[in-house]
């Protein structure tokens, strides 16, 4: 309780009691929020511990949902070159986001959306709408409260959804300039949302002399005071190391970074990422996180299907080898989800799906054959560009003249038609007019709605679209449905004037579009597997529910 005195005449003069109270901004449901936050470098996993801690809580009952905050002033992933940001991952709703949403996808086989990825760009656009529309009133618009508030509205908009716990990943690294919004709104909130409805874990790395044979606390006890700079008290560290920690070293931890012994969290170098689940939960880590929320909950973490998983892909009984053919290929990253695709279908298959990482760049007719030697399938990535196109259509004649099973995935679809309009249909010119406008066979072109696009970022078709299966095609029996809904991210379409031509060939359009009448999938009726899909199957498979695509595609090479 404060009192408020005014001065008249060197007279105090009392005039009534001033109470200041915090305000409440809990939903209604009392929502609480987890912050994640890094130290001492990038790239340390904060979206694995993230996904990892989202699945506990979820499996001992909470509604959990993860969000993303990228600093970067792109307004999203989806015009950056995957070898600066990795793939950009596509959700149900449409959008282009960070690849650590796929992590929070399939870990927690729960789809994301829009709200669940922020960046800088979204941020500052908004404000600056805001203030050219005059809704700041005339006000100067500043970092501090506009930007901050509107960070604050876009972090709680998923608490209307009924979640009981919102994880946010704040991307980069606590230092960078980047990040100090975030890091401040970070800081507001914890005020405004109380104690016990709010908490931070701080990721952070020891790293490992050799020559003095021990692990180093101190770059995490600076990353740590530079946090506490920012007005924030990590509550729980994680500590990324090769080694395990020393009980020394943990209680020297605890110490210097003002967080309680149990709160030292061990997060070490492991064999897979599918590990880091069992490996927090036998520290605890997700009773440490509930006390800290002030939540009771007597349930165990369920994680017996997961185990189960892990297991069959640790133990494979077979062994196939897919050559993912693709122009990113030095940076694996540009093609997670496919990867991970393979492992959730192959663990499922009790197969262990070896990736021959191939640069379609380096193909040429001289030496298709010995890069392709001994593989049991071979997948045409996706990608934007005509780089390395020649080499994916060498690949598609290949994998078609040679029976070998192939999967081609959006742009590989679109390869699977030129390559059988050249090669079967005779247009031997014939192209994408994403890569040749002036070709005279257009097997692929563009919508006659994004002929006038200029603007690159967003207007692609994106997100979940319907797809009817005919009866008796391979890939009704794949789904084993008639109607399916598949994510999509590209522009170019196949052109139905030659699917005549195509279909009277040999080369099949099974997958439509029921309200366009786009060619959704082709396929090849007397061929072992050869099939193309103008969406990404990769994007919805999960640990607990592998894509059905990825698993026929499996089948077929292990018969190969």
């Amino acid at each position: 309780m404060f009192y408020n005195f005014i001065k008249v005449k060197n007279c105090f003069v009392f005039l009534f009691p001033l109470t200041l109270h915090k305000p409440n901004l809990m939903s209604k449901k009392n929502t609480k929020y987890i912050f994640v936050t890094g130290g001492v470098t990038s790239s340390l996993g904060k979206g694995i511990v993230s996904a990892s801690l989202g699945l506990l809580l979820k499996s001992r009952g909470f509604n959990v949902t993860i969000q993303k905050l990228d600093p970067y002033i792109n307004i999203d992933p989806g015009t950056l070159n995957p070898y600066e940001h990795g793939e950009c991952y596509v959700t149900e709703d449409g959008a282009e986001t960070d690849l650590d949403l796929g992590h929070y996808e399939r870990y927690l086989d729960a789809p994301t959306s829009q709200n669940n990825n922020v960046t800088t760009g979204k941020i500052y656009q908004t404000v600056i709408d805001k203030e050219r529309k005059g809704d700041f009133l005339g006000k100067t618009v500043q970092v501090i409260p506009h930007i901050t508030n509107e960070i604050k509205r876009r972090i709680k908009i998923l608490s209307k959804q009924n979640y009981d716990i919102i994880i946010t990943e704040i991307g980069g690294t606590v230092g960078d300039i980047e990040s100090l919004p975030y890091i401040e709104t970070v800081r507001q909130l914890k005020w405004e949302l109380g104690e016990k409805n709010s908490m931070v874990i701080h990721l952070t790395l020891l790293p490992y002399l050799a020559s003095s044979g021990e692990l180093k606390t101190k770059p995490s006890q600076h990353s740590v005071r530079q946090l506490m700079e920012s007005g924030i008290m990590a509550d729980v560290l994680v500590c990324r190391t090769e080694h395990n920690i020393p009980k020394d070293q943990r209680a020297k931890l605890a110490q210097f970074c003002n967080v309680s012994l149990d709160n030292v969290i061990e997060c070490k170098d492991l064999e897979t990422i599918y590990e880091v689940p069992m490996y927090l939960q036998k520290q605890n880590f997700d009773d440490v996180v509930l006390k800290e929320l002030d939540l009771k909950n007597d349930k165990e973490a369920d994680l017996k299907d997961w185990k189960t998983f892990l297991k069959k892909f640790k133990n494979p009984k077979r062994t196939v080898e897919i050559a993912l053919v693709g122009k990113y290929i030095s940076l694996q990253d540009s093609y997670i989800s496919i990867a991970e695709a393979f492992k959730h279908a192959g663990a499922s298959l009790e197969t262990e799906v070896k990736v021959r990482w191939v640069y379609s760049g380096d193909i040429t007719a001289e030496n298709i054959k010995e890069t392709l030697n001994g593989v049991d399938g071979i997948l045409i990535a996706p990608g934007f560009g005509d780089r390395g196109i020649e080499g994916k259509v060498l690949t598609a004649q290949y994998a078609r003249e040679n029976k070998v099973p192939m999967l081609g995935i959006c742009l590989g679809m679109q390869i699977m038609t030129i390559e059988f309009a050249r090669n079967v249909l005779g247009h031997a010119k014939a192209n994408s007019m994403e890569f040749d406008t002036s070709t005279p066979d257009p097997v692929i072109s563009i919508m006659e709605e994004q002929k006038n696009v200029v603007d690159k970022g967003g207007t692609m078709r994106l997100g979940a679209w319907k797809c009817s299966l005919k009866n008796a095609s391979k890939l009704y029996d794949i789904y084993g449905t008639k109607n399916i809904s598949e994510r999509h991210r590209h522009r170019y379409e196949f052109n139905s004037d030659y699917l005549q031509e195509f279909e009277k060939n040999g080369f099949l359009a099974t997958g439509t579009n029921p309200e366009t009448g786009l060619v959704e999938a082709l396929e090849m009726p007397d061929h072992p597997f050869y099939v193309g899909v103008q969406y990404h199957p990769e994007y919805k498979s999960t640990v607990a529910t592998p894509h059905p695509l990825f698993k026929a595609f499996i089948k077929a090479c292990e018969k190969k």
